[in-house]
């Protein structure tokens, strides 16, 4: 199937990996004409690209080339996209990972999403659109440097913006780059409600239709991982939006 792509994205600052390296991002697409011209615009960022055809090559290049980002298809001729991406959540690597899909249904977002993908791109795109998705996903990440700001702390629940460690109750909490945006960006609004929109804007950083549902998957994730067994401290304000203030107070 043909996929009809812009030409490549105006250079931006430079994004390097906080050691001074190149960011290393991997492209899995079994359209070998669409993974050149990614292959072409991404290293126009200055970038170091391996790609693969199948499921199962780039679980064997992910494990040596560990990189920093992952373009992934979800329509691979073996091991589908989410099948791979389920497989480096099973070994433990949160390597940011922007889908590919065909096809333009909200089920077979979500589904990436809910693998655990952290954003997705639907055919056919632009090179300047995938360009900024990865960016997004890597300043996210905690691969980038880390920033100077201080330790966030709201009741029981801590976040270092220097580590990226999150506890509550002094247990520690793994998150994925993109819930750790979600939490800090709450955690530095306390007991504000922030819009649907204001999240999208600060997090995800664009704009797309039916995107609002992205905002709705994250929270309950946020929620299994912040709030599980313990008193609540992320809250929907109906209509409005959510905040996140410390459990037991009333406002």
């Amino acid at each position: 199937m043909s996929t009809f792509l812009s030409s490549a994205a105006q250079p931006s600052a430079p994004l390097r990996r906080a050691d001074g390296n190149p960011i290393r991002v991997l492209v899995v697409d079994d359209e070998h004409s669409l993974t050149d011209l990614l292959k072409m615009a991404l290293r126009y960022e200055g970038w170091e690209i391996r790609t693969a055809d199948t499921g199962r090559g780039a679980l064997t290049i992910a494990r040596e080339f560990r990189p920093d980002a992952v373009v992934l298809d979800i329509m691979l001729p073996d091991l589908d996209g989410l099948t791979v991406l389920q497989r480096l959540r099973a070994e433990g690597d949160d390597v940011p990972v922007l889908f590919l899909t065909a096809k333009d249904a909200l089920d077979e977002r979500i589904a990436g999403l809910t693998a655990g993908g952290d954003d997705y791109v639907t055919k056919p795109f632009s090179l300047e659109e995938v360009v900024a998705r990865l960016r997004g996903l890597i300043r996210r990440s905690t691969l980038t440097a880390a920033s100077d700001g201080p330790v966030l702390t709201i009741g029981d629940l801590s976040l270092d913006e220097d580590s990226h460690e999150v506890t509550r109750a002094h247990t520690p909490i793994e998150l994925t780059a993109t819930e750790y945006e979600l939490l800090r960006f709450l955690m530095r609004n306390p007991r504000r409600v922030l819009s649907k929109a204001q999240i999208l804007d600060r997090v995800w950083s664009y704009d797309f239709e039916g995107k609002s549902s992205v905002v709705e998957i994250y929270i309950s994730y946020l929620r299994k991982k912040i709030d599980a067994g313990r008193p609540p401290m992320i809250h929907t304000v109906r209509g409005a939006g959510y905040l996140l203030k410390p459990a037991g107070v009333l406002e």
